[in-house]
């Protein structure tokens, strides 16, 4: 009995110096090997000031693609074949458009291009087209853009470049429809896209580079 308790105590005894010692000794861990001394730790990206929200175009119709197109007709027109093809010069939708602006046949004869297969395969006849097009969809709307800019339809704002959007999309007879009658007539494609959805998508985008032609025509050479 005696000796269990002196085991017991001895015991006790060795354990309590043991936690003593160990609390004495503190660890010490060098950490100046994690310094990030002379490390740059700065990744925010510097702005290119080089590139603005206007891009020149070439007389060839084409332009370097820039993220920074904002509000300006390089914009307008690459936000409008995105929305149309993806930006794809070679497609041809379900209901026979075609190329990057989804061009109907018959649009293309007004315009001067008979040659599908050349067409498709050719960006900067693509690009010509758009232009002329869009000058062409100018002139006729040219009363209504005047009459119109500025006033609300169905709650959007009627700007030029969402006129010339949705003459893009319906043509410009099916636009002076729906212009007046106050959004009544809001005609839309077989898609279910509508005057009013290209009219607000598009609105505010800089077109006073199309300059309005009644006879324009593209230069298939």
């Amino acid at each position: 009995m005696v000796k269990n308790i002196a085991s017991y105590l001895g015991l006790a005894l060795t354990i309590c110096i043991l936690l003593q010692v160990s609390f004495s000794s503190e660890e010490t861990v060098d950490l100046s090997r994690y310094s990030t001394d002379g490390l740059v730790l700065n990744y925010t990206v510097k702005p290119d000031v080089s590139i603005t929200d206007n891009v020149e175009t070439s007389n060839e119709g084409y332009e370097a693609f820039s993220p920074y197109l904002g509000k300006s007709f390089v914009g307008f027109k690459e936000a409008l074949a995105f929305s149309e093809s993806g930006g794809n010069y070679a497609t041809i939708n379900t209901y026979g458009y075609l190329g990057k602006y989804q061009f109907g046949k018959e649009t293309l004869k007004l315009i001067g291009v008979r040659n599908l297969h050349n067409f498709l395969n050719n960006p900067k006849l693509q690009e010509k087209a758009f232009i002329a097009n869009a000058q062409r969809n100018k002139w006729i709307l040219r009363r209504d853009i005047n009459r119109f800019v500025g006033k609300r339809i169905n709650g959007v704002l009627v700007t030029e470049s969402g006129i010339l959007a949705a003459a893009h999309l319906a043509g410009p007879g099916s636009v002076k429809k729906y212009l007046r009658s106050y959004g009544l007539d809001n005609f839309a494609d077989g898609y279910g896209t509508t005057i009013s959805n290209y009219m607000k998508r598009f609105s505010g985008y800089d077109t006073s580079f199309l300059i309005a032609n009644k006879k324009a025509k593209v230069n298939t050479l």
